[in-house]
């Protein structure tokens, strides 16, 4: 039985903050999910939702029953307040 779990969050980075990534600086995000839970995954899981004004919205992610990540979805364009 596939037992996936999905977990919702909201994310507000500028570039700046995301340019720590490409310098090594850092390497995962941590955010808080909808539910409570303070949750934290490798940076490039979000590279492809990367702007020039930085990574900013609502997203939902899927991990395996063993949190292994399978995917990640952008739920909207969430530009702005969060």
């Amino acid at each position: 039985m596939n037992t996936h779990q999905y977990i919702r969050f909201r994310l507000s980075l500028s570039a700046d903050q995301y340019l720590k990534v490409y310098q090594g600086i850092a390497k995962n995000i941590s955010a808080q999910a909808d539910d409570g839970r303070r949750i934290a995954f490798p940076a490039q899981n979000i590279k492809q939702f990367l702007t020039h004004d930085g990574v900013y919205g609502h997203f939902e992610m899927e991990l395996t029953e063993e949190n292994k990540f399978v995917s990640i979805k952008k739920l909207d364009r969430g530009f702005g307040s969060v």
